[in-house]
């Protein structure tokens, strides 16, 4: 067995920081993975100096070219690609194509279950091989939950199985996550051998894919819960009964001749106008400026307490009315009541409504919020917001479209969009499909295919230039950057051969094939609680160092690790996707782990001996 040595002890302390921020998130991933880096920088010249002074022995040498090999993961090839398959997939949404097929689809599910079913884990598993699944499950999201809506189906009993879907999906081709492209270059920079070619590993991961989706439409299907009664009215679904009314001012009212931002939104009450209804007419934002009259009546949010103490104060009367989602739906006015999602990397995580100054930064107004399976429409305006929150918003159709062309969010339904362009669907497929036949056919190295086909979709016009920088997930980038180097200071420091002679003395008692299944299995777990992308960085050196001690063939043991890297089925922070629906299908924690837990035993499993099938392990 190697012995341990100061870099090794180091750097296992550094994995294990790491391990603890990424589990815990209390600052953002990418934050997390800069924080590795400069980390990792620093003990280079801080053990130069502790030599100086005679405590160590020799200097702590974690990157041969320094600090070259720290910075290498900006300028990798696996983060170029990744980042212009973010613009690839940016080029495709925005023609529509994937919008309108999921519009023909409903054509024909019906209010069948099965059918919804079927059609959106078919629909998302191949797209996802040839896009990022991220973004995959961000473009059909609002597709599937009007799926659900028109069908009279749960949204709970669709979301789930999209989101696993897409991960099956990601397995296809090199292209289909940021953990396979990781994957290949970590192999190809420790090994030598050329990375993954675009359909190395399809056979299995159509294997991979057909299982998962005969799983997801049998015992999934039985254990995927129904947590949220199929959609009838927002106003319900959110339990909204309680905290939405109308008031009317009476004649004596103390209001009478006040403006409506001073006398009912600047003051202690937790209350949130909605619209101001006088005669006939009904005004939406901006409400502020106007003056009360005896008469006015006004939607309000707010609790039944608060609600005692404005009309008590106020001088105002109760309207004996239920308030529903076709009340604050203004026919003329268009789509305005919609759930929102907080999408990951968005500008508005941990903070709040308030100090996000929600209300007039997007002319929206949020009535509730739902995380998980809980359901939050009292005092939220200091909440923080986490990633997957869900908010229910009203607002007019134009605010609306302006959040669903925000970054920061995910609009949970299909709205009405007229900027999509359909006349450059053949023209972005054709990109696509020029990326993948070139890298495929060897012409050209998939980084630099992908990166000429970004360019293209500029060139083209399928995309702005000052689209591009808003097509990129930078938080996804800015962690790979930060933990590749984490790879490199394991290899160096001869962290990754200690724990590959760990895991070889396991062979003494376990055939070949189990060593394997062990790899998978603690892999998955690792990326249930981390990032897919930093359990590829930890565990693929150590599955090249045993697999050649071992004299098994390196490549087989790596596709294990990266296939297990993608499937985070049982927590919702282990993936992304898992996250955009955990609001959207008011999942539990616990859900996860009761769909998830046996898929990631069947995969195990399936995996482990596709591998040895199709990559014989010696």
């Amino acid at each position: 067995m190697v012995g341990i040595t100061p870099g090794i002890v180091v750097v296992f302390l550094v994995i294990i920081l790491a391990l603890l921020l990424f589990a815990t998130e209390p600052v953002p991933v990418d934050v997390t993975a800069i924080g590795i880096m400069v980390t990792l920088m620093l003990i280079q010249p801080a053990s130069a100096a502790l030599v100086s002074v005679g405590i160590l022995a020799e200097p702590i040498v974690l990157f041969e070219s320094y600090p070259g090999d720290a910075l290498s993961g900006f300028a990798n090839t696996a983060t170029l690609t990744v980042l212009a398959m973010f613009i690839l997939s940016e080029g495709i949404q925005r023609t529509g194509v994937i919008q309108m097929l999921g519009a023909k689809i409903s054509t024909f599910t019906g209010n069948s279950e099965l059918k919804q079913l079927g059609a959106t884990v078919g629909l998302v598993g191949p797209i996802s091989g040839f896009i990022n699944n991220t973004a995959a499950v961000a473009i059909l999201l609002p597709m599937v939950t009007d799926l659900a809506e028109r069908g009279g189906t749960s949204p709970s009993k669709l979301l789930l199985p999209l989101s696993y879907a897409s991960m099956f999906g990601g397995m296809l081709t090199i292209i289909g996550t940021s953990t396979n492209i990781l994957a290949s270059d970590v192999y190809s920079r420790i090994t030598g051998e050329a990375g993954f070619s675009m359909f190395e590993f399809t056979a299995l991961g159509a294997v991979v894919m057909v299982v998962g989706m005969v799983y997801l439409l049998t015992v999934g299907r039985t254990l995927t819960p129904m947590r949220i009664e199929p959609r009838r009215d927002l106003t319900e679904e959110f339990e909204m009964a309680d905290y939405l009314t109308e008031v009317v001012v009476r004649a004596d009212s103390p209001l009478i001749g006040q403006q409506v931002q001073k006398a009912l939104v600047e003051t202690e009450f937790d209350v949130d106008l909605l619209q101001l209804i006088r005669g006939e007419t009904v005004f939406l934002e901006p409400l502020g400026p106007k003056e009360i009259q005896a008469g006015d009546v006004f939607t309000v949010r707010t609790d039944r307490n608060t609600l005692v103490n404005l009309i008590d104060v106020e001088g105002l009367d109760l309207m004996p009315i239920t308030v529903t989602e076709d009340d604050l739906e203004i026919a003329d006015k268009g789509q305005n009541l919609v759930e929102v999602v907080v999408a990951p990397g968005s500008s508005l995580v941990g903070e709040s409504l308030a100090s996000a100054g929600f209300r007039q930064r997007y002319d929206a107004t949020v009535l509730a919020v739902r995380r998980g399976g809980e359901l939050i429409r009292r005092r939220m305006d200091n909440l923080p917001l986490r990633v997957g929150d869900t908010l229910l918003v009203q607002a007019t159709v134009e605010s609306v479209e302006r959040l669903d062309l925000n970054r920061d969010f995910i609009v949970a339904q299909e709205i009405e969009r007229h900027d999509y362009r359909d006349g450059k669907i053949p023209v972005a497929l054709g990109i696509v499909a020029g990326v993948v036949g070139l890298a495929a056919l060897d012409i050209l190295p998939i980084v630099v295919a992908a990166l000429l086909g970004a360019l293209l979709m500029v060139v083209t016009r399928c995309l702005r230039p000052t689209e591009l920088y808003d097509a990129v997930q930078w938080d996804v980038i800015f962690l790979l950057a930060g933990v590749i180097p984490l790879g490199i200071a394991m290899e160096n420091s001869g962290a990754a051969e200690l724990l590959a002679s760990m895991v070889v003395m396991t062979g003494d008692f376990l055939p070949l094939l189990a060593v394997l299944g062990v790899f998978y299995l603690v892999t998955a777990l690792l990326t249930n609680v981390i990032s897919n992308n930093a359990s590829v960085v930890l565990m693929i050196p150590v599955a090249i160092e045993a697999a050649t001690t071992l004299g098994a063939r390196p490549f087989s043991f790596v596709v294990a690790v990266m296939f297990a890297a993608s499937t985070a089925f049982m927590t919702p922070v282990g993936y992304q996707t898992n996250l955009f629906v955990y609001g959207p299908g008011g999942y539990k924690f616990t859900d996860y782990i009761r769909v998830g837990g046996p898929l990631q035993l069947v995969f195990a499993v399936v995996t482990t001996l596709g591998v040895a099938y199709f990559f014989p392990l010696v």
